[in-house]
């Protein structure tokens, strides 16, 4: 019998099933195009806020050789995430552990990644929905907590990995100021010729190589639809590129 509190949905063109809250945080496409910016090479990762796997999820379904650890601070959430790699056939790759970015201690990872959440208290008005205002709102753990928990985490030359809103990408920069270098900026334009709303911003830690902003991702054409670059990322037909230069 279907349980009213959760629906289930699928994410990568059907590759990878998704049971979320019904009225909780539900994931939209932020988390598949973080999964799709994750580079190859990762071997060993860390999601910092990892919820019901969604990222996770769509990152392992791309890279075979990847591992992850989810740290969420929410015992029920965790533990739908580890439903979503069991019912994924992930659980051997996959495993999530309850705890808090600003205290969580291992180290070593390759790869530390995060959709944290987008707003500062002071300038949202939080859902009604305790779980989505979680998500979209800091709480106790600001923006710079997250930054730091990531870059404690991996191991030096290691790669951290960020979906934001484009407005606070000055936020972002000062986190890694000093401490991460290689620093690629990839806007998601919602359309040719409109601001980015969001951004990825990927760095490695102890590296003093410049910032780089990259060509970025127009998502929609003018009629709404998905580009036809975004509907291949969206779908798990291509990956992101962020390596690829800014247009000029």
């Amino acid at each position: 019998m279907t349980d009213p509190a959760f629906t289930d949905d699928r994410l990568l063109d059907g590759r990878v099933a998704l049971r979320q809250s019904a009225d909780g945080y539900r994931a939209a496409i932020d988390p598949v195009l973080l999964a799709a910016a994750i580079p190859a090479s990762a071997r060993n990762a860390l999601e910092l806020g990892c919820g019901a796997g969604a990222a996770s999820l769509c990152a392992l379904a791309r890279l075979p050789d990847l591992h992850i650890v989810g740290l969420e601070r929410d015992a029920g959430t965790a533990e739908l995430a580890r439903f979503n790699a069991e019912a994924n056939r992930m659980a051997a790759r996959f495993a999530a552990e309850i705890g808090d970015v600003r205290s969580f201690a291992k180290t070593g990872f390759d790869l530390a990644f995060a959709n944290p959440p987008y707003l500062p208290a002071e300038r949202a008005h939080a859902a009604p929905n305790a779980a989505r205002a979680s998500a979209n709102v800091e709480s106790e753990a600001t923006l710079a907590d997250w930054i730091a928990a990531a870059l404690r985490a991996v191991a030096p030359r290691g790669h951290v990995l960020f979906v934001q809103r484009a407005d606070r990408l000055d936020d972002l920069l000062a986190g890694l100021h000093g401490h991460a270098g290689e620093i690629v900026v990839f806007p998601l334009w919602p359309k040719t010729g409109a601001s980015a709303k969001r951004i990825l911003v990927r760095a490695r830690k102890g590296i003093a190589t410049p910032l780089r902003l990259a060509a970025g991702l127009v998502l929609h054409e003018a009629d709404g639809r998905y580009t036809d670059a975004a509907d291949a990322v969206l779908r798990g037909r291509s990956a992101l590129a962020l390596d690829a230069p800014a247009r000029v």
